[in-house]
């Protein structure tokens, strides 16, 4: 079987069997021996270079001991691993931790983002993104803490030996939004500004003021990567879809690239948050006198 370009799916089929692997207690060349092929083969396998069968994929989750639910999934996947493309099905709500996701971030080089109603997830304090989740009321109570902690994790991306770069474009929109009440937002708005100054974090408003502009339809992520095809990400509350065809990706960049003609610079985004946040300080002491 000739090597592919890998896909979302086929990256996302050699992750899990990867991790049923490791699980396993087996090395590659271990899995090698027991299935009678080349290194390379399985390797290639585990990258998503190459597919394998439906059989293929059976004894090898065979021999990690996998069933259940996971095999499912595992199995799903093999038979579905060239299709480009992939809409992912969570439910009544999105889960805690989205595994595809992360993987896909944990690769990446830049990530581009835009974000019309609320500040990027990765860039949201703990208060904030509580107050999110508590608002949608698609979450029981007692899992709330632990879906803000998931949320936080992924903040490792910033502090990655070779830095990821991101760009966050965020509609002025999202930073108005009093999210939380003064306080929470008042919080918020300073986080913004102290990750406004790392290095590898460009953050640039989108002004309410030119009214109508090019993503105007919603909010997205562009990941790109060092040895596979970029994939744009978009988020609902019970499904998330992930793009890879070409034309798809092309239309997305257009999008990032109209948006960076028309969004504040970096310095005009923080002299802008900055004036935010005293605009809300100086409503928060008016509030208080009067009462």
């Amino acid at each position: 079987m000739e090597d592919r370009q890998p896909t979302i799916r086929s990256r996302e089929l050699g992750e899990g069997l990867r991790r049923a692997m490791e699980h396993a207690g087996l090395h590659a060349s271990e899995m090698a021996r027991q299935l009678d092929w080349s290194a390379s083969r399985v390797s290639r396998l585990l990258s998503g270079k190459r597919g394998g069968s439906s059989n293929d994929i059976a004894v090898f989750l065979a021999i990690c001991g996998v069933r259940g639910a996971e095999r499912k999934r595992l199995m799903a996947l093999a038979l579905d691993q060239h299709r480009k493309g992939w809409v992912q099905h969570h439910g009544a709500r999105l889960p805690k931790q989205l595994r595809t996701l992360i993987n896909h971030e944990d690769k990446a080089t830049k990530i581009s983002e835009f974000e019309f109603n609320v500040v990027p997830g990765l860039l949201q304090t703990g208060e904030y993104a509580r107050a999110l989740i508590t608002e949608a009321g698609t979450v029981p109570q007692d899992e709330i803490d632990e879906l803000v902690g998931a949320r936080l994790g992924r903040r490792k991306l910033f502090s990655r030996p070779k830095p990821l770069l991101f760009t966050f474009y965020i509609h002025e929109f999202a930073l108005r939004l009093p999210v939380g009440g003064p306080a929470v937002m008042s919080e918020q708005l300073h986080e913004l500004l102290r990750w406004s100054v790392r290095p590898s974090i460009s953050l640039r408003v989108v002004p309410a003021a030119i009214g109508a502009h090019a993503g105007i339809n919603g909010s997205f992520r562009l990941m790109e990567f060092k040895e596979i095809k970029p994939i744009v990400y978009l988020e609902s509350e019970t499904s998330s879809l992930f793009l890879e065809v070409p034309i798809e990706i092309d239309a997305y960049r257009a999008i990032l690239t109209k948006l960076g003609a028309v969004a504040l610079s970096e310095g005009q985004s923080r002299e802008f948050i900055s004036n935010l946040a005293m605009e809300l300080y100086s409503d928060r002491e008016a509030h208080d006198q009067l009462a």
